[in-house]
């Protein structure tokens, strides 16, 4: 018999896993399958055009991070894969062929989403430890491809909506917002979650992730729960 708290762990675990893996493995799959289909064999010679989870599993941020996180309570799971490369010279259209490049992404999980929700129709009406496991996991893989897709769509360099953003705007604007993206990632994770956990420490309340993620997401279920019935 495991002890309760390593029992939960691996219950956790056993949950999130596949949730994980398959959002991180379809949302890079999609950034190089598109790629490639628009003229750029740079991701497909390295073997990334494919739902293989292997190739694009990065150990830390998609194994050891979310890992982790799991085992720190109330912590917002997080992850993430290798970039896929795209050679945006060997594109066909190089600016509006990168904004699908990096649509692809984020509308991959969209798809997991609604397709984790349909699935929930499935299955889940029997009374048994199975049907738990599987409702459980169809609820995290609902929450955490929303959460990716929205992540990802904030319009700030490397997110997949920053290069849309950068798609958009005239090119010589573009080329200096595109710089943003060597401080991107850091500034928005200091923005979002190191700044609002410092402040809290002082008793100030300032959660910008609520408005910029949680609001998205919850709008996003809803629309979902009514898609496929579950409203």
């Amino acid at each position: 018999m495991l002890p309760g708290y390593l029992e939960t762990v691996l219950v956790q675990i056993s949950v999130w896993a596949l949730p994980v893996i398959i959002a991180i493995t379809f949302h890079e799959a999609a950034h190089a399958i598109t790629a490639s289909a628009l003229g750029d064999p740079t991701a497909r010679l390295l073997g990334r055009v494919t739902l293989n989870p292997v190739p694009h599993i990065d150990p830390f941020g998609t194994i050891l991070l979310p890992g982790l996180m799991l085992l720190l309570p109330g912590a917002m799971i997080f992850g993430y894969a290798k970039p896929v490369p795209v050679n945006i010279a060997r594109l066909g259209h190089p600016r509006r062929d990168m904004m699908l490049v990096a649509a692809a992404g984020p509308i991959s999980n969209i798809f997991l989403a609604l397709l984790a929700a349909l699935l929930l129709h499935v299955g889940a009406d029997s009374a048994s430890w199975f049907s738990e496991w599987w409702v459980q996991t169809l609820n995290n893989a609902i929450l955490l491809n929303l959460v990716l897709a929205v992540f990802n769509m904030i319009p700030v360099p490397p997110f997949d909506g920053g290069r849309i953003v950068t798609g958009l705007l005239p090119e010589d604007l573009a080329a200096r917002y595109a710089r943003l993206e060597r401080i991107g990632l850091v500034a928005v994770l200091l923005v979002l979650f190191v700044l609002p956990y410092l402040l809290s420490q002082s008793g100030i309340r300032f959660d910008p992730a609520r408005y910029v993620i949680w609001y998205p997401v919850q709008g996003l279920m809803e629309m979902l729960a009514r898609v496929t019935g579950h409203i």
